[in-house]
């Protein structure tokens, strides 16, 4: 019906956009699964729960030269490009995209509260709905005029944490001590408390998940993912009009992106390393000034990631991993909650409480494990219904309606 409140219709997807979700929201528990098995410092400093060696050392090496800040910014970039998709199909449908675009996030917002309140303090849904409601008004921007105002909000957050780390050397010594017990290196009697309390029930676990979500949700936000992630938002509308995240441009573009990003972004990421490495992992070097690197480098290993999936997409090699791919990005809201509960029941003292136990090797065992088993039901999954189902139930309240849920019949692979 002409004007009707309706979801995005199946055949309006673009498999590229799917895969590129997919490939990142995948990507993001390389990362995540360290804060799902590990005290928060270990996430911040890899020597915080003592030396790291062998093994362990190369795997966090290659996390944080691969994955850590690049899947977490593609990811980012892919949510500008859908808030663009979104609000487009709808303007052309005539339907009050405010309207829709607000309660969008609105009920965003809800599921990150319940998610990071409930399960896993390192929620990224709120932060999402915020910087969405934010950009929203910028949305019909020129391309250039985006990617710049992106690239400033991303600067002004890379200025306040290097302001933050400058400031240090005037912070009276009891300020930087907490710091450092809380978030760089913590004292035994810490890391027990740590073990003990997501070793222990869901009811114990809220002692620490309920003031660090707050923190993440209310100053971290303000301070940094405001104008980290918004920014990345911003640059993903700007990529998603130049037809740069849907496979439209040319083979020798994507090579260049693929090229720059990895012949750029890995060195200077490595370097960011070396800063480190000399700076013995100082808290008042490492924690504010080094990550810095590894901020914007991030964006460069990011953009090759998407080259690379965008020219698999325009090639047609690994054409059954490309749908895949994008089965996963079709449920990336179901696939990402559906890293916390599995995870969670691995690790916390809910499930089978193995908390502070698992090596780096071994997360990322579960990692690959998580992979293999998205990657097959996702497809299966979609063989027989329209949706994932936190991606229906998002629609629904979205639009105020209960779109179809089963296909009628199944779809062949």
């Amino acid at each position: 019906m002409p004007g009707a409140i309706n979801p995005v219709a199946e055949s309006e997807r673009v498999l590229a956009l799917d895969a590129l979700r997919g490939f990142s929201v995948l990507g993001i528990l390389v990362m995540n699964i360290q804060s799902y098995s590990m005290p928060l410092p270990a996430y911040l400093n890899p020597h915080a729960l003592g030396p790291l060696v062998g093994a362990d050392w190369w795997i966090w090496l290659a996390s944080h030269t691969l994955a850590d800040r690049k899947f977490i910014t593609l990811f980012s970039i892919m949510f500008g490009a859908g808030i663009i998709l979104f609000t487009s199909r709808a303007q052309q449908r005539g339907l009050s995209t405010a309207r829709l675009h607000y309660r969008r996030m609105f009920f965003l917002s809800l599921f990150g509260l319940a998610h990071a309140y409930l399960l896993w303090y390192g929620d990224i849904l709120v932060t999402y709905a915020v910087c969405g409601m934010v950009i929203y008004p910028l949305r019909k921007l020129a391309p250039r005029r985006l990617l710049i105002i992106g690239l400033l909000a991303m600067a002004i957050g890379s200025a306040l944490y290097i302001f933050f780390g400058w400031s240090m050397q005037f912070w009276p010594p009891e300020q930087i001590a907490a710091l450092k017990a809380d978030n760089w290196e913590p004292p035994p009697e810490r890391i027990n408390w740590d073990l003990e309390t997501y070793r222990g029930g869901w009811l114990l676990q809220m002692r620490h998940r309920v003031p660090q979500s707050f923190f993440l949700q209310v100053p971290f936000l303000l301070m940094y993912e405001l104008w980290r992630a918004g920014g990345l938002m911003l640059i993903g509308m700007a990529l998603y009009k130049w037809g740069a995240l849907t496979a439209q441009r040319s083979r020798a573009f994507y090579g260049r992106l693929v090229a720059i990003g990895f012949l750029v972004g890995i060195p200077v990421t490595l370097y960011g390393v070396y800063r480190n490495v000399q700076a013995d992992w100082n808290i008042r070097y490492s924690f504010f000034l080094g990550p810095q690197w590894n901020y914007w480098s991030g964006v460069l290993v990011a953009l090759a990631y998407a080259g690379l999936v965008m020219l698999a997409c325009h090639s047609g090699v690994a054409g059954g991993l490309t749908n895949r791919l994008a089965a996963v990005g079709r449920m990336a809201f179901t696939n990402y909650i559906m890293h916390t509960v599995i995870c969670t029941t691995l690790l916390y003292g809910h499930g089978f409480g193995l908390y502070g136990s698992v090596s780096r090797l071994a997360q990322i065992g579960i990692v690959l494990g998580i992979f293999a088993l998205q990657m097959l039901y996702s497809p299966l999954w979609l063989r027989h219904f329209r949706y994932g189902p936190l991606e229906w139930l998002w629609r629904a309240l979205t639009y105020w309606r209960l779109p179809p849920f089963r296909r009628l019949s199944p779809r062949m692979p």
